[in-house]
């Protein structure tokens, strides 16, 4: 065998013995996507499927150790979300806690670290600085959009968004409100902000549209002249009909619209009178590994669907075009904080980045990771963030999960 056949022949186990999923879900729509001359696209969304996938597979497996001795509770389903709750000291832990013995009860209430408790899904000092600060406490106001299908709580509290380990508001918050980091000149020089300011969390940006109008589209956090966008998780950037996201007043100032990804989006059909209820039911039904003639059945029937759903023109990355908007209309930078296990959101943010017409704006167009960020925090926050996000700096290696049984 040549070395093109050798390399052909380890490709391919490499292939079957990882990337079976991936492969299946070739299959599955490998001849619509074609069809349809998106082949492209297809793999760029199998692919963020399969980043996400193993994100959250390690995030949950990781926060299932770090929930010990902490309160939550686990989602329902096959790939359980963990989910904290605050709480207070007890009896025994303020006995671990207590300064010296001359200090009175009174002083103890007193301290900030006592009195704000403490809450699994946040850095000790974080979670003690939010609590100290109503602007920052009011991002607990946000309900969690799946709430009601968890597990209730023991107090009654209804659940919210910053609670979940997935959260990439939590992660954010439990780096910024972190004391010191904000004023860390380090920090600030690799974001480029160049002076002193108080991070503000679900900042309301105004993006105007038509005359006398405005989308209050809401940035993850503003700090000085920096609008950021964060994610962990998430699937992607989310898509917007071509109607909405042109309807923005400096769209066209700021964007090359032929160079900005787009998509068709289809909204979901209703059965004909004339169609088999079972065949209606198995175009969203998987199917089994080995079956390669029920899978070439069911890719026929999703193609079919497909040309009967309608669709309309719109965009990729709406939430980057929107926040380069914001940036552009209150003369800031926008960066996009991702995690080095997402590059699948890194190219679609530089996707958008480049369809941006004027360098001067380019350039206010940032783009870094939590890993990068790492390096520059606290001792104590870097060791938070390796544990429970397996989050370390560049050329290192995060902590493995195995080792925790060993502890």
């Amino acid at each position: 065998m040549n070395a093109n056949g050798i390399l052909g022949a380890t490709q391919h186990k490499l292939a079957t013995e990882h990337y079976s999923e991936i492969t299946a879900m070739f299959r599955r729509g490998y001849k619509a996507a074609k069809r349809r001359n998106r082949y492209k696209g297809f793999e760029m969304v199998v692919m963020a499927r399969r980043y996400a996938g193993d994100l959250r597979q390690e995030l949950g497996l990781r926060n299932r150790l770090w929930a010990r001795g902490r309160e939550h509770v686990e989602s329902y389903g096959n790939s359980p979300v963990i989910v904290y709750a605050p709480e207070h000291f007890t009896d025994e832990e303020l006995q671990v806690v207590t300064p010296p013995e001359h200090l009175t009860n009174k002083d103890l209430a007193l301290d900030p670290v006592i009195a704000a408790g403490r809450h699994g899904n946040f850095f000790d000092a974080a979670y003690t600085a939010i609590v100290g600060k109503p602007d920052w406490m009011r991002r607990f106001d946000k309900i969690h959009a799946q709430g009601k299908s968890l597990p209730k709580a023991g107090s009654g509290r209804r659940w919210r968004e910053l609670d979940s380990s997935m959260s990439s508001d939590a992660l954010l918050m439990n780096i910024f409100c972190t004391p010191a980091v904000a004023a860390s000149v380090a920090v600030r020089g690799v974001l480029g902000v160049d002076r002193e300011a108080t991070p503000v969390f679900g900042w309301r940006a105004r993006v105007q549209l038509a005359p006398g109008r405005f989308d209050r589209t809401e940035v993850d956090m503003r700090w000085g002249s920096l609008l950021v966008e964060a994610k962990l998780t998430e699937g992607d950037f989310q898509t917007r009909a071509s109607t909405i996201v042109e309807g923005y007043r400096d769209f066209d100032a700021v964007f090359e619209r032929e160079l900005l990804p787009r998509v068709e989006l289809r909204t979901a059909r209703r059965r004909t009178a004339t169609e088999f209820a079972e065949e209606f039911t198995q175009e969203w039904e998987d199917v089994s590994e080995d079956g390669d003639a029920a899978r070439e059945y069911q890719a026929g029937i999703v193609a079919r669907a497909t040309e009967a759903e309608s669709a309309v023109a719109g965009y990729k990355g709406y939430q980057l075009i929107r926040n380069v908007l914001a940036a552009y209309a209150e003369e800031c930078s926008f960066c996009v904080l991702h995690d080095a296990r997402r590059p699948d959101l890194r190219e679609r943010w530089f996707q958008v980045m480049a369809a941006v017409k004027h360098a001067e704006m380019r350039v206010r167009c940032k783009v870094l990771t939590w890993q990068e960020l790492a390096p520059l925090l606290p001792a104590e926050l870097q060791e938070f963030l390796d544990l429970k996000y397996g989050i370390v700096g560049p050329g290192r290696v995060a902590s493995s999960v195995e080792d925790w049984f060993k502890i």
